[in-house]
């Protein structure tokens, strides 16, 4: 029985809500997991067995295992007034955004696209790029357990030109991937600093990947113009690092977003 436009939207929006109460755990733990590969020491304070799945699903602060009527994605956290029911310490506020963020992202992605293959898609790869751009954000890092992933995904739904033909999806990976390369080693030899980190070449690959080509100079003019109004807020507020560094990978995964999941027909 086919599926009404009302209920194909009222489904993704719940999807999306459980989803963003999984990447939440995937935006928490993963740095975690990675640091513990990078360093071989499990002296952290943490569980010994500790991934994506063991142990349950716990208090950042004193460990302890949460109720599943206590992590219920949103509702929770307002009735606990965003405070652990255990320690009374403040649940960040980035637990609620990304649940509300992937519901909406997944909403829209019902919103645009009819019930399909690309538009599962489309929500598998928005929930990669959420977490990216999260932990981004967070830790400055673009884990290639994520980048990969989107990348390919981004080629299998193209496989029947849903978005982009399947060789400039070829092509737009290609591009990414060595036009921010260029412009690493460019800014390297000129200036001495490293100007981007190889995390952000494999997302604007991933991100060709899905638009194909043709579309990577709007996208990559709109993360720029991000990229500078991030660069002036991080300043502004006094939370720029002494270096100068801050994350790109956000700019492009916004940028990117909206040139995914938008129709041509909406432009």
């Amino acid at each position: 029985m086919s599926m009404s436009a009302n209920e194909w939207l009222a489904c993704m929006l719940l999807t999306g809500l459980v989803a963003g109460s999984v990447l939440n755990c995937v935006i928490w733990r993963l740095p975690v997991m990675m640091r513990r590969a990078d360093s071989n020491t499990k002296e952290d304070g943490f569980p010994e067995r500790f991934n994506l799945f063991l142990p349950r699903s716990c208090c950042p602060c004193c460990l302890q295992t949460i109720p599943f009527y206590h992590n219920i994605p949103l509702l929770s956290w307002l009735l606990l007034r965003g405070r652990c029911h255990h320690c009374r310490v403040s649940i960040s506020l980035r637990y609620p955004l990304i649940e509300l963020t992937t519901a909406l992202c997944t909403g829209w992605i019902a919103w645009c696209w009819p019930p399909g293959w690309y538009a599962l898609c489309l929500a598998s790869g928005s929930w990669l790029l959420i977490a990216l751009l999260a932990i981004d954000l967070e830790q400055m890092l673009l884990p290639d357990v994520l980048t990969l992933p989107l990348l390919w995904l981004g080629l299998l739904a193209n496989l029947h030109g849903a978005i982009a033909p399947l060789a400039d999806a070829v092509v737009g990976a290609v591009t990414g991937y060595l036009f921010l390369w260029i412009f690493y080693w460019s800014f390297l030899l000129l200036s001495g600093k490293e100007g981007l980190g190889y995390g952000d070449f494999k997302l604007l690959a991933a991100l060709g990947a899905w638009c194909g080509w043709q579309r990577l100079p709007i996208l990559l003019t709109a993360a720029s113009l991000a990229g500078i109004g991030l660069f002036l807020l991080l300043r502004l507020t006094g939370r720029l690092r002494e270096d100068g560094a801050f994350p790109f990978g956000p700019c492009l995964a916004i940028a990117g977003w909206w040139q995914m999941v938008t129709p041509l027909a909406m432009w």
